[in-house]
């Protein structure tokens, strides 16, 4: 039988209980943090330094494989909060993650990568992570535990009510997140918890908390892994989605992209191609014209209009492709 919400097998595990598969008892758990199920050991595990190297590739590779099934239970309070995110960014919010460790990390990581593929500004989608800028490569120790520096971080950015904050912490009770989550609502802000343990104090506080269930780690508590993987495949939705209603996608293309290497430059040329059936030469040469910009390259070829003209037509349809493209003229 496996568990619903952690994935685990509760039949080879010996993990009884109903509720949660984590007996405690049956399992002979007795750690710091027990009650979490990011900190529990899980039986299957504790002989793994004794096992060959493909053996513990399979385990850990099993063990991953759980992790898209505990996402899936979790995609209606997800699609809840991207959109309510990305309405507020519709009227000129900003969105921020703030985490400590391995999910402040995924959070920059996240934010860093949304100007090159959606053509954003930086100060769109923001980082923080516990420590700053050095937490990025090195752990700083104490940073997590530091609630008014979270708090401090959120208030020196200046949120207000039209931006959200999706706090990241695998325990639910990282104090930097819960901090820097409490100055945002104080602020007005919307706030979002991203978590992997049910009913923590980041979602009590939350307005939309997510609880993405993965269970104890093939390491014992090393949420690098399964929480890791998962807290990213929720950010990879966050960020995705709301750009997709914020409409810097058109269908699957990334026409935002910024052409700023050969490769990057090639993917716009076939973006253009693509979507106008213009030739790799004649999409190129619009790009070049448009100063890359794929939308102001599609419309100067359908439309046969120059760079200001097509950059009119952007304008007047919300910077909006779709709209551009089949509205009654040119602008």
């Amino acid at each position: 039988m496996t568990d619903p919400l952690t994935g685990l097998s509760t039949q080879r595990s010996g993990l009884g209980t109903e509720q949660s598969g984590l007996d405690t008892e049956q399992s002979g758990l007795d750690t710091e943090h027990g009650e979490l199920y990011t900190e529990q050991s899980d039986p299957r595990y504790r002989e793994i330094d004794r096992l060959p190297t493909e053996e513990i590739a399979r385990l850990m590779n099993a063990a991953d494989a759980t992790v898209p099934g505990a996402v899936a239970r979790a995609v209606p309070a997800v699609s809840a909060a991207i959109d309510a995110i990305a309405g507020r960014m519709a009227r000129g919010g900003r969105l921020f993650y703030v985490g400590a460790g391995t999910s402040g990390r995924l959070g920059v990581l996240d934010a860093s990568e949304c100007p090159p593929t959606f053509g954003t500004d930086p100060e769109l989608v923001q980082g923080v992570i516990a420590g700053g800028e050095a937490a990025l490569t090195r752990s700083v120790e104490g940073a997590e535990d530091d609630h008014d520096g979270g708090a401090a971080a959120i208030a020196g950015r200046g949120l207000g009510p039209l931006d959200s904050l999706v706090g990241i912490s695998a325990s639910g009770r990282a104090p930097f997140v819960l901090g820097a989550l409490g100055e945002a609502a104080r602020r007005g802000a919307l706030t979002v918890s991203l978590s992997c343990n049910p009913g923590s104090p980041l979602s009590e506080r939350a307005e939309h908390p997510i609880e993405v269930v993965v269970g104890p780690e093939v390491v014992a508590g090393s949420t690098r892994l399964k929480a890791g993987t998962a807290q990213k495949l929720v950010l990879n939705m966050i960020s995705t989605i709301a750009m997709i209603r914020l409409g810097r996608t058109y269908g699957n293309a990334m026409i935002e992209v910024s052409a700023v290497n050969e490769k990057l430059a090639r993917r716009a040329t076939r973006i253009v191609g693509d979507i106008t059936g213009a030739g790799s030469a004649a999409a190129r040469a619009a790009l070049e014209t448009a100063d890359w910009n794929v939308k102001v390259a599609v419309l100067m070829i359908e439309r046969d209009l120059g760079p200001d003209g097509a950059r009119a037509l952007l304008k007047a349809n919300g910077d909006r492709l779709e709209a551009a493209r089949h509205t009654g003229g040119a602008a």
